[in-house]
């Protein structure tokens, strides 16, 4: 009986927390599991031991991804500081209005490997409703991929959709997104171009050479988007 032990099974959480995540369910709470951001302990026979702490761990995490949207990898970071007794400085003004975090700039989240979610499993997951997700489809934001009857997204739809759901709680619409779509595809062509006659050369040194070319282009890339963006900004509200 769950009375007489001090932990729950993973459907006695599911329940605990349900009242506070309408939308959690089994396969969101084995995904964040996946994701090294909950490890609660297994009995002899495989089954979770979920203990107090690990109950609060996960509401932690389910808070933290539902009031401030963060993405799994910035609050694995947070959780670690925690464990070992760290506090996280607060940005400057300047970082605050450039975007930027103190270590000079978030990156994009590693997209996880090996990640395949049903549309339901992903919507619970993301918190991006499945119409809506259905939708960005259509637009080309995201894809899913597997065979009819078997099909999934994967770790960079995950991210994606962790990133675009940022956008929708402003109010602004798939097809709005369709901009960055078309513009990524045109920069990704034009960087592609840059680097092909180092490919062409096909040898593991012209590989490693032409990968951190790219990976320089794209940080330059977002640099000269994001000043671009801050003056074009400063510029109207100067006007307005």
């Amino acid at each position: 009986m769950a009375g007489t032990r001090n932990y729950q099974s993973i459907g006695e959480v599911l329940v605990n927390v349900k009242t506070e995540f309408p939308d959690i369910t089994i396969s969101k709470i084995r995904f964040l599991e996946s994701e090294g951001l909950i490890t609660p302990e297994r009995t002899p026979s495989g089954y979770r031991k979920f203990y107090a702490e690990d109950v609060e761990r996960l509401k932690s995490i389910l808070r933290l991804q539902r009031d401030e949207y963060l993405p799994l990898k910035v609050i694995k970071e947070r959780l670690l500081q925690a464990d070992n007794g760290d506090e996280e400085p607060a940005p400057t003004i300047e970082q605050a209005a450039a975007g930027s975090d103190p270590g000079g700039g978030e990156d994009l989240a590693e997209a996880p490997t090996g990640l395949q979610m049903s549309l339901e499993e992903m919507a619970a997951a993301t918190g991006v409703d499945r119409d809506r997700i259905k939708e960005l489809e259509t637009f080309g934001i995201v894809c899913s991929h597997g065979p009819e009857g078997g099909r999934y997204y994967d770790g960079d739809d995950y991210v994606t959709l962790s990133i675009v759901k940022d956008f929708l709680r402003f109010g602004i619409e798939p097809r709005h997104l369709t901009m960055y779509k078309h513009f990524a595809d045109r920069e990704s062509a034009f960087f592609e171009a840059l680097v092909a006659p180092t490919l062409r050369q096909k040898n593991p040194d012209a590989r490693r050479t032409a990968t951190q070319t790219l990976g320089e282009l794209t940080a330059t890339s977002r640099k000269f988007k994001q000043a671009l963006l801050r003056n074009a900004l400063r510029d109207n509200l100067a006007a307005g």
